[in-house]
């Protein structure tokens, strides 16, 4: 049973974009607007350009500010303030949702490659305020992305998390190796799953998942 192999977490960390919101919401679109718009105006570059470096960035450093920071010595903390300047109205409170994650047993918290003043805005925008014991933003891993092995480290040190009684729940399945590898318990949240050997679970619905743990 589903429950039976979560038995021995006492701390759940969750990513947040296209995980405790669903993809539909498209609120990680407005992200990647202003990210083309900045890459475009910093390095002076044409639209179609910026949009090939968000990506081949994304896939080659993990994101694409850890791209810019290593290539270009971007400052991040403007980049961070700017492409997380969005409209939050396209996210709606999910009350189940928080019933659910207030019903896991022991700590909760956030583990985003966004910036944490970000998450707290998601957090408050899906209804999901006051329910987690933490929230780590890249800032957190001074800058260094999931799925840097460093960048993980650095968090869970930093939260004195035991991996071996924790899990790890996230959309993008590059960012579950290095918790498994450490002992996590892995969860894909994602419409479709990518079978792999470091994912434990796949879900396409949170919610869901979450009920077959605490109901």
């Amino acid at each position: 049973m589903t429950r039976n192999a979560f038995s021995h977490v006492d701390t759940w960390v969750f990513d947040l974009d296209n995980t405790l919101y669903p993809p539909h919401m498209r609120l990680f679109d407005q992200i990647e607007e202003k990210m083309v718009n900045y890459v475009m105006r910093t390095l002076n570059v044409t639209a179609e350009h910026a949009n090939d470096l968000r990506r081949t960035y994304w896939r080659l450093h993990g994101t694409t500010l850890a791209g810019l920071m290593a290539e270009h010595s971007v400052d991040p903390d403007p980049f961070l303030d700017e492409v997380h300047d969005i409209d939050f109205s396209v996210l709606s409170p999910d009350a189940d949702l928080a019933e659910k994650i207030a019903a896991l047993p022991g700590r909760k918290i956030i583990y985003t490659n966004g910036a944490a003043p970000y998450a707290r805005n998601v957090l408050e925008a899906r209804g999901l305020s006051g329910l987690f014991d933490a929230i780590y933003g890249v800032e957190h891993a001074g800058y260094r992305p999931k799925p840097e092995a460093a960048a993980f480290e650095r968090v869970f040190a930093m939260d004195k998390l035991d991996p071996k009684r924790a899990a790890m729940f996230e959309d993008d399945p590059r960012n579950l190796t290095v918790p498994h590898a450490i002992g996590m318990r892995t969860v894909h949240v994602a419409p479709q799953p990518e079978p792999a050997d470091h994912i434990h679970f796949h879900t396409p619905d949170l919610n869901d998942f979450l009920s077959r743990l605490t109901d």
